[in-house]
C-alpha cells in the first residue's frame, strides 16, 4: 500500500529503546489519506485530503474536491476551511497555540472523519553542533540539535531537514524515554550517499533544520512511518503496509498540532 507520506523512504533513525508497532498490512487503495498541520507559527494553515492507490500503481495520488473541513480548538475557536485546489484546503484567520486541543472535523464523499491533537509547549532549540566520521574512506557528517529536555517526562519530537534548496525532507523522531530532563545527545544522520536523489552532503552544504514538539499519537505515527521505511525492501524500498493514524473511520495519514523552531548550518 502507497500513499503520498512515502516520500519519507530516505530516513535515519536510532531505533534502541524504542517500542515496536504493530503495522497494518491490509491492502486500503482507494481510502481517503488526510495531512493536517496547525503550528504556533503564523498561518494560514492547511489540510490536504487526496485517495490513496494500490502499492503497484504511479505515485498519483487523486484529490479530493468538494468536502467539508472545519478546524476548531477548546478555546471556542472555529473556521470552515477554503478549498484552493489540488485537494489542499486553507484557514484564513485561525491562530494557533501551545497548550489547546485542535479538533478536526472533516466531511468528504458521504463518510465523516475526525481527529485532535494537542499542541505541546514549545522546547528552546539553542543551536546546532557539527561532528564528522570516516567510512571506508569517505566523510559522512551529523548535526546535533542542542537543546534540553524538559524534567517532566513525555516529551516527544520530530525532527525535519533538508540539504541545500533540495525539496526532499529527512525526518527523525526523538522521545524523553532515555536521558528525560537532560540536554540532547542524539545527532541527525546526514545524507551521505542518497542514490535516488542524488544527495551527498559535502563541506559548503547548508543544512536547514526544524524542530517540532509533538503529541504521543502524532509521534507514534512517525516512528511507524519510519520503522516501515527503515524495514522495507531491497535498497530501503518501502513495504505495503500503514503507520496507525489519529484519524478516525479509517482514514490514513496524520492529524498533527505542533510547534516549529527552526535553523540552519553551513557544513565546515
Amino acid at each position: 500500500m502507497k500513499n503520498i507520506l512515502f516520500i519519507l523512504i530516505s530516513l535515519f533513525t536510532f531505533t534502541a529503546c524504542e517500542k515496536e508497532i504493530d503495522l497494518d498490512l491490509e491492502d486500503k487503495s482507494g481510502n481517503i489519506v488526510i495531512e493536517g498541520n496547525i503550528t504556533d507559527q503564523a498561518g494560514p494553515y492547511f489540510v490536504k485530503i487526496s485517495k490513496s492507490v494500490a502499492f503497484t500503481e504511479a505515485n498519483q495520488y487523486p484529490a479530493v474536491e468538494n468536502a467539508t473541513v472545519v478546524l476548531s480548538d477548546d478555546s471556542g475557536q472555529t473556521e470552515t476551511l477554503q478549498y484552493i485546489g489540488n485537494g489542499m484546503y486553507q484557514t484564513t484567520g485561525f491562530t494557533g497555540e501551545s497548550g489547546r486541543t485542535y479538533t478536526l472535523k472533516i466531511d468528504a464523499e458521504g463518510k465523516q472523519y475526525t481527529a485532535q491533537s494537542t499542541m505541546p509547549q514549545a522546547v528552546s532549540f539553542d543551536n546546532l553542533e557539527q561532528d564528522s566520521f570516516i567510512i571506508g574512506g569517505e566523510t559522512s557528517y551529523t548535526l546535533l540539535p542542542v537543546f534540553t529536555d524538559p524534567p517532566a517526562l513525555g516529551n516527544r519530537y520530530l525532527f525535519s531537514f533538508m540539504v541545500n534548496n533540495h525539496a526532499k525532507k529527512y525526518f527523525q523522531e526523538f522521545s524523553d524515554n532515555v536521558n528525560n530532563g537532560m540536554p540532547n545527545q542524539r545527532p541527525l544522520l546526514l545524507p551521505n550517499d542518497d542514490e535516488d536523489d542524488n544527495i551527498k552532503v559535502a563541506a559548503g552544504d547548508t543544512i536547514h533544520v526544524e524542530m517540532q514538539c509533538i503529541d504521543e499519537p502524532v509521534y507514534t505515527f512517525y516512528s511507524a512511518l519510519l520503522q516501515i521505511s527503515n524495514g522495507g525492501g531491497p535498497g530501503g524500498g518501502v513495504t505495503p503496509s500503514n503507520p496507525p493514524s489519529n484519524i478516525s473511520n479509517g482514514a490514513l495519514g496524520y492529524f498533527s498540532a505542533h510547534t516549529v523552531r527552526k535553523k540552519s548550518m553551513v557544513i565546515q
